[in-house]
């Protein structure tokens, strides 16, 4: 994976685990809405929500993005490191019973650490994509950490029947194929590009399912939002066709996306696995 060029006082934090000095980062006393991402990979750490003033010097969180920091015990058992769960950036400390705030714990991260995403900006560039290439949980564990996607969610489209859930899913009756709704900005990463990496991660030529799942719920389909997609779309299609692939994805104006049930969330990070029946292969 490539990272982000660190200058010299940022390698000093995040690779040799320095502390910078209390009350100078430019994020302690910051208030904007947004996230707060990892400096070195941009993987979101941090929601501004979550934030608050405990008067240290340093920026403060009572809660992280979920599996997004990973924390790790100090050898002389005092304190407890935490670091980017993507990349391993050293951010910073993690303290309980200080009774700060309700949840009683205080991440106590380094401004260099991290860079922001004001939510105002990405209101004004933010967009969905919606796929459908076999298990879900495969599709989103690609998906989950691209640069520029916000937030994967696996769910349900294109059944006739209201409010499916994961066993009527399997039964096959209902029509509907395990899909993600991709949220993503436009200003750092294209429909055109995720598009790709969809048809990158899955066997887009097998019709009767995606790799060992078999069943008309693991097909392979792209639900489009508006014209552009759809012509995005059709431009891969025909890219792929004219290199002698049969492709077997389907095209279809969106319609209703239903978030599938919780446990189906972030299944492979969740599980410490990978997927068994998705592999990433350079096609274009």
């Amino acid at each position: 994976m490539k990272y982000n060029t660190l200058n010299k006082d940022e390698k000093l934090i995040i690779e040799d685990k320095h502390t910078e000095k209390p009350f100078s980062g430019i994020y302690n006393d910051f208030k904007e809405e947004g996230i707060y991402e990892c400096k070195k990979c941009n993987s979101p750490l941090y929601k501004s929500s979550d934030k608050f003033d405990s008067s240290c010097g340093w920026p403060s969180f009572d809660d992280e993005i979920i599996n997004a920091v990973k924390k790790i015990p100090d050898i002389d058992g005092m304190r407890t490191e935490i670091v980017c769960n993507n990349c391993l950036a050293h951010l910073g400390h993690i303290f309980k019973g200080e009774y700060l705030t309700a949840k009683n714990v205080r991440h106590c991260v380094n401004s260099l650490s991290l860079s922001f995403q004001s939510s105002k900006s990405k209101e004004q560039t933010s967009s969905f994509a919606y796929f459908a290439g076999g298990c879900f949980w495969g599709v989103e564990y690609y998906f989950k950490n691209l640069k520029g996607v916000s937030s994967v969610v696996s769910g349900y489209m294109g059944g006739h029947i209201k409010n499916p859930n994961y066993n009527l899913i399997c039964s096959g009756t209902s029509g509907h194929l395990e899909a993600v709704r991709i949220e993503f900005d436009t200003s750092q990463i294209s429909f055109k590009s995720l598009t790709k990496l969809f048809f990158e991660i899955h066997d887009f030529t097998q019709t009767n399912g995606q790799g060992p799942d078999i069943g008309n719920q693991y097909l392979s389909a792209i639900f489009y939002t508006n014209q552009e997609q759809k012509n995005d779309s059709l431009e891969l299609i025909n890219n792929l066709k004219n290199k002698d692939y049969k492709v077997a994805t389907s095209l279809y104006e969106f319609e209703i996306f239903y978030k599938a049930e919780d446990e189906h969330q972030n299944y492979y990070y969740k599980h410490n696995n990978k997927p068994y029946c998705h592999k990433y292969i350079k096609i274009f």
